[in-house]
Protein backbone atom coordinates (compact mmCIF):
# COMPACT_ATOMS: atom_id res chain seq x y z
CA UNK A 1 0.00 0.00 0.00
CA UNK A 2 1.18 3.92 -0.75
CA UNK A 3 0.24 6.98 0.85
CA UNK A 4 -0.15 9.09 -2.14
CA UNK A 5 -0.44 13.02 -1.59
CA UNK A 6 -1.41 15.90 -3.91
CA UNK A 7 -0.78 19.15 -2.49
CA UNK A 8 -2.30 22.18 -5.01
CA UNK A 9 -0.25 25.63 -3.88
CA UNK A 10 -1.84 28.70 -5.01
CA UNK A 11 0.12 31.37 -2.63
CA UNK A 12 1.17 30.89 0.54
CA UNK A 13 -1.29 32.23 3.27
CA UNK A 14 -3.02 31.95 6.10
CA UNK A 15 -5.76 29.33 5.16
CA UNK A 16 -5.49 25.57 4.57
CA UNK A 17 -7.91 23.18 3.23
CA UNK A 18 -7.13 19.34 3.87
CA UNK A 19 -9.19 16.74 2.34
CA UNK A 20 -9.09 13.42 2.60
CA UNK A 21 -10.38 10.02 1.17
CA UNK A 22 -9.16 11.24 -2.50
CA UNK A 23 -8.75 7.44 -3.37
CA UNK A 24 -12.60 7.32 -3.46
CA UNK A 25 -13.35 10.01 -6.17
CA UNK A 26 -14.93 9.42 -9.48
CA UNK A 27 -13.18 10.75 -12.77
CA UNK A 28 -16.19 12.54 -13.93
CA UNK A 29 -16.94 14.11 -10.46
CA UNK A 30 -13.45 15.62 -10.12
CA UNK A 31 -14.21 16.91 -13.83
CA UNK A 32 -17.36 18.34 -12.91
CA UNK A 33 -16.58 20.34 -9.53
CA UNK A 34 -12.73 20.19 -8.73
CA UNK A 35 -11.73 22.24 -12.03
CA UNK A 36 -14.18 24.78 -11.64
CA UNK A 37 -13.51 25.28 -7.69
CA UNK A 38 -9.77 25.52 -7.79
CA UNK A 39 -9.93 28.21 -10.21
CA UNK A 40 -12.29 30.15 -8.10
CA UNK A 41 -10.01 29.49 -5.17
CA UNK A 42 -8.77 32.58 -3.11
CA UNK A 43 -5.55 33.47 -3.90
CA UNK A 44 -4.27 33.10 -0.07
CA UNK A 45 -5.47 29.39 0.48
CA UNK A 46 -3.38 26.29 0.48
CA UNK A 47 -5.20 22.90 -0.41
CA UNK A 48 -3.54 19.54 0.14
CA UNK A 49 -5.30 16.26 -0.91
CA UNK A 50 -4.72 13.28 0.35
CA UNK A 51 -5.40 9.73 -1.16
CA UNK A 52 -4.48 6.43 0.58
CA UNK A 53 -3.64 4.08 -2.54
CA UNK A 54 -3.76 0.29 -3.31
CA UNK A 55 -3.98 -2.09 -5.96
CA UNK A 56 -7.88 -1.30 -6.27
CA UNK A 57 -7.95 2.27 -4.81
CA UNK A 58 -6.11 4.99 -7.09
CA UNK A 59 -6.65 8.45 -7.18
CA UNK A 60 -8.16 9.68 -10.83
CA UNK A 61 -5.71 11.55 -12.77
CA UNK A 62 -8.10 13.61 -13.22
CA UNK A 63 -6.71 15.21 -9.87
CA UNK A 64 -3.06 14.69 -10.85
CA UNK A 65 -3.97 17.17 -13.84
CA UNK A 66 -6.21 19.56 -11.88
CA UNK A 67 -2.51 20.47 -9.38
CA UNK A 68 0.01 20.35 -11.98
CA UNK A 69 -2.40 22.93 -13.83
CA UNK A 70 -2.51 24.85 -10.15
CA UNK A 71 1.22 25.02 -10.18
CA UNK A 72 0.94 22.61 -7.03
CA UNK A 73 3.19 19.20 -6.36
CA UNK A 74 2.10 15.33 -6.63
CA UNK A 75 4.00 13.38 -4.21
CA UNK A 76 3.83 9.58 -3.46
CA UNK A 77 5.24 8.11 -0.68
CA UNK A 78 5.26 4.37 -0.76
CA UNK A 79 5.26 2.59 2.15
CA UNK A 80 8.59 0.18 2.86
CA UNK A 81 8.34 -3.93 3.82
CA UNK A 82 9.41 -4.15 7.24
CA UNK A 83 12.56 -6.40 6.14
CA UNK A 84 13.19 -3.43 3.78
CA UNK A 85 13.52 -0.87 6.35
CA UNK A 86 17.32 -0.90 7.11
CA UNK A 87 18.21 -0.79 3.38
CA UNK A 88 16.02 2.15 2.92
CA UNK A 89 17.45 4.04 5.98
CA UNK A 90 20.77 3.70 4.95
CA UNK A 91 19.69 5.14 1.52
CA UNK A 92 18.30 8.05 3.15
CA UNK A 93 21.18 8.73 5.52
CA UNK A 94 23.40 8.39 2.93
CA UNK A 95 20.92 11.51 1.43
CA UNK A 96 21.69 13.36 4.61
CA UNK A 97 25.67 13.28 4.65
CA UNK A 98 25.73 10.02 7.19
CA UNK A 99 27.43 6.74 6.57
CA UNK A 100 24.90 4.45 8.51
CA UNK A 101 26.56 0.67 8.01
CA UNK A 102 24.05 -2.46 7.70
CA UNK A 103 24.55 -2.99 11.81
CA UNK A 104 23.50 0.12 12.65
CA UNK A 105 20.51 0.62 10.16
CA UNK A 106 19.10 -2.78 11.85
CA UNK A 107 19.82 -1.18 15.20
CA UNK A 108 17.76 2.17 14.10
CA UNK A 109 14.92 0.26 13.36
CA UNK A 110 15.31 -2.23 16.28
CA UNK A 111 15.52 0.79 18.61
CA UNK A 112 13.33 3.72 17.07
CA UNK A 113 10.26 1.14 15.32
CA UNK A 114 9.15 0.61 11.94
CA UNK A 115 7.58 4.11 11.34
CA UNK A 116 9.16 6.16 8.12
CA UNK A 117 8.77 9.25 9.47
CA UNK A 118 9.84 8.53 12.99
CA UNK A 119 13.39 7.03 11.09
CA UNK A 120 13.68 9.78 9.35
CA UNK A 121 13.68 12.56 12.43
CA UNK A 122 15.81 10.28 13.92
CA UNK A 123 18.41 10.10 11.19
CA UNK A 124 17.77 13.76 10.48
CA UNK A 125 18.60 14.28 14.61
CA UNK A 126 22.00 12.55 13.82
CA UNK A 127 22.66 14.44 10.75
CA UNK A 128 22.44 17.65 13.01
CA UNK A 129 25.19 16.32 15.83
CA UNK A 130 28.71 14.94 14.82
CA UNK A 131 30.48 16.97 17.84
CA UNK A 132 31.09 14.02 19.80
CA UNK A 133 31.78 9.98 19.77
CA UNK A 134 31.68 7.65 16.67
CA UNK A 135 29.69 9.96 14.41
CA UNK A 136 32.81 12.72 14.07
CA UNK A 137 34.71 9.60 12.03
CA UNK A 138 34.54 10.66 8.07
CA UNK A 139 34.55 7.92 5.71
CA UNK A 140 35.10 8.93 2.10
CA UNK A 141 32.99 7.38 -0.46
CA UNK A 142 33.86 7.36 -4.33
CA UNK A 143 33.10 10.36 -6.21
CA UNK A 144 30.84 11.17 -3.57
CA UNK A 145 31.13 13.86 -1.15
CA UNK A 146 32.72 12.45 2.53
CA UNK A 147 30.12 11.01 4.95
CA UNK A 148 29.83 11.04 8.49
CA UNK A 149 29.67 7.47 9.80
CA UNK A 150 27.50 6.47 12.16
CA UNK A 151 27.69 3.10 14.30
CA UNK A 152 25.26 0.75 16.69
CA UNK A 153 26.94 2.87 19.59
CA UNK A 154 25.46 6.28 18.03
CA UNK A 155 22.11 4.86 16.95
CA UNK A 156 22.20 3.27 21.10
CA UNK A 157 22.98 6.43 22.62
CA UNK A 158 21.71 8.98 20.37
CA UNK A 159 18.47 7.52 19.00
CA UNK A 160 14.71 7.07 20.97
CA UNK A 161 13.07 3.76 21.39
CA UNK A 162 9.79 3.80 19.72
CA UNK A 163 7.20 3.80 22.88
CA UNK A 164 5.10 2.12 20.47
CA UNK A 165 6.99 -0.58 19.44
CA UNK A 166 7.82 -1.35 22.76
CA UNK A 167 4.26 -1.07 23.78
CA UNK A 168 3.63 -4.20 21.11
CA UNK A 169 6.01 -5.94 22.33
CA UNK A 170 4.42 -6.05 25.82
CA UNK A 171 0.71 -6.75 24.21
CA UNK A 172 2.43 -9.79 22.32
CA UNK A 173 4.29 -11.29 25.89
CA UNK A 174 0.88 -10.87 27.68
CA UNK A 175 -1.11 -12.47 24.73
CA UNK A 176 2.35 -14.85 24.35
CA UNK A 177 1.75 -15.56 28.58
CA UNK A 178 5.33 -14.93 28.82
CA UNK A 179 5.58 -13.01 32.16
CA UNK A 180 9.11 -12.33 32.27
CA UNK A 181 8.98 -9.95 29.03
CA UNK A 182 5.88 -8.37 29.52
CA UNK A 183 7.27 -7.45 33.39
CA UNK A 184 10.73 -5.88 31.53
CA UNK A 185 8.13 -5.00 28.76
CA UNK A 186 6.17 -3.02 30.88
CA UNK A 187 8.82 -1.62 33.43
CA UNK A 188 11.07 0.13 30.63
CA UNK A 189 7.69 1.67 29.23
CA UNK A 190 7.25 3.14 33.04
CA UNK A 191 10.68 4.23 33.08
CA UNK A 192 10.42 6.06 29.72
CA UNK A 193 7.23 8.31 30.91
CA UNK A 194 4.84 6.28 28.96
CA UNK A 195 0.83 6.38 30.79
CA UNK A 196 -0.60 3.38 32.17
CA UNK A 197 -3.91 4.60 30.52
CA UNK A 198 -2.51 4.27 27.05
CA UNK A 199 -0.76 1.03 27.39
CA UNK A 200 -4.17 -0.53 28.68
CA UNK A 201 -5.93 0.46 25.68
CA UNK A 202 -3.21 -1.01 23.78
CA UNK A 203 -3.12 -4.19 25.54
CA UNK A 204 -6.83 -4.50 25.49
CA UNK A 205 -6.59 -4.06 21.92
CA UNK A 206 -3.96 -6.68 21.01
CA UNK A 207 -5.76 -9.30 23.37
CA UNK A 208 -9.14 -8.24 21.76
CA UNK A 209 -7.08 -9.67 18.21
CA UNK A 210 -5.88 -11.97 19.41
CA UNK A 211 -8.87 -13.51 20.98
CA UNK A 212 -10.96 -13.06 17.74
CA UNK A 213 -7.63 -15.05 15.72
CA UNK A 214 -8.65 -17.97 18.64
CA UNK A 215 -12.00 -17.80 17.69
CA UNK A 216 -11.28 -17.86 14.10
CA UNK A 217 -8.94 -20.49 14.36
CA UNK A 218 -11.56 -23.09 16.17
CA UNK A 219 -14.54 -22.59 13.59
CA UNK A 220 -12.18 -24.38 11.15
CA UNK A 221 -10.83 -21.31 9.36
CA UNK A 222 -6.90 -21.90 7.98
CA UNK A 223 -3.68 -19.89 9.12
CA UNK A 224 -3.44 -18.60 5.80
CA UNK A 225 -6.78 -17.29 5.71
CA UNK A 226 -6.57 -15.53 9.22
CA UNK A 227 -3.54 -13.79 8.42
CA UNK A 228 -4.81 -12.49 5.13
CA UNK A 229 -6.82 -10.43 7.27
CA UNK A 230 -5.00 -9.24 9.67
CA UNK A 231 -4.02 -5.43 8.84
CA UNK A 232 -0.66 -5.36 10.33
CA UNK A 233 2.97 -6.46 8.49
CA UNK A 234 2.99 -10.18 7.56
CA UNK A 235 5.92 -11.12 9.80
CA UNK A 236 4.29 -9.67 12.70
CA UNK A 237 0.95 -11.11 12.16
CA UNK A 238 2.71 -14.99 11.54
CA UNK A 239 4.10 -13.86 15.62
CA UNK A 240 1.08 -13.08 16.77
CA UNK A 241 -0.97 -15.70 15.32
CA UNK A 242 1.65 -18.38 16.52
CA UNK A 243 1.48 -17.03 20.10
CA UNK A 244 -2.63 -17.06 19.89
CA UNK A 245 -2.21 -20.88 18.59
CA UNK A 246 0.08 -21.60 22.24
CA UNK A 247 -3.11 -20.25 23.74
CA UNK A 248 -7.20 -21.13 23.95
CA UNK A 249 -9.87 -18.61 24.06
CA UNK A 250 -11.22 -18.90 27.58
CA UNK A 251 -7.80 -17.48 28.83
CA UNK A 252 -7.31 -14.56 26.70
CA UNK A 253 -11.13 -14.11 27.68
CA UNK A 254 -9.57 -14.19 31.47
CA UNK A 255 -6.43 -12.13 30.27
CA UNK A 256 -9.46 -9.11 29.04
CA UNK A 257 -11.31 -9.28 33.06
CA UNK A 258 -8.39 -8.97 34.40
CA UNK A 259 -7.29 -6.18 32.60
CA UNK A 260 -10.39 -4.34 32.79
CA UNK A 261 -9.86 -4.72 36.73
CA UNK A 262 -6.54 -3.28 36.29
CA UNK A 263 -8.11 -0.03 34.47
CA UNK A 264 -10.90 0.40 37.20
CA UNK A 265 -8.44 -0.11 39.88
CA UNK A 266 -6.17 2.44 38.17
CA UNK A 267 -8.62 4.82 37.92
CA UNK A 268 -10.07 4.99 41.59
CA UNK A 269 -11.25 1.61 42.63
CA UNK A 270 -9.10 1.78 45.62
CA UNK A 271 -11.77 4.71 46.49
CA UNK A 272 -14.42 3.51 44.87
CA UNK A 273 -14.49 -0.20 45.61
CA UNK A 274 -11.81 -1.31 48.00
CA UNK A 275 -13.29 -4.68 48.57
CA UNK A 276 -14.11 -5.18 45.40
CA UNK A 277 -10.28 -6.66 44.08
CA UNK A 278 -6.97 -7.06 46.69
CA UNK A 279 -5.31 -4.92 43.80
CA UNK A 280 -7.32 -1.94 45.00
CA UNK A 281 -5.83 -0.60 47.68
CA UNK A 282 -2.01 -1.04 45.89
CA UNK A 283 -0.25 1.60 44.14
CA UNK A 284 -0.61 1.90 40.13
CA UNK A 285 2.75 0.06 39.12
CA UNK A 286 2.12 -2.38 41.69
CA UNK A 287 -1.82 -3.02 40.31
CA UNK A 288 -0.15 -3.08 36.96
CA UNK A 289 2.32 -5.93 37.22
CA UNK A 290 0.47 -8.06 39.42
CA UNK A 291 -3.07 -7.81 36.19
CA UNK A 292 0.56 -9.00 34.15
CA UNK A 293 1.31 -11.72 36.58
CA UNK A 294 -2.51 -12.90 36.76
CA UNK A 295 -2.94 -12.41 32.57
CA UNK A 296 0.20 -14.28 31.96
CA UNK A 297 -0.65 -17.06 34.53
Amino acid sequence: MADALAAMTLTVGRRVILVEGVERWRQADVEKHLTDAMKAMPPDTTVALFAREDSRAKAPAAVHEAVKRAGGQVVPQATVKPWELAKWAREQAARMGLGLDAAAAKALVAQVGERQQRLLRELEKLALEGDSGEADTLEAAPSQAARRRVGVQDIEHRAAHSAEWRAYALADALVGGDTQEATLSYLRLREQGERLPGLMYLMAQRLRDALAIALRLRAGESVAEVKRGLRMPARAAERLIADVTRTDPDRLRQALGALADLELDSRGGAVLASSRSTYAALDEDTIGLRAIETITT
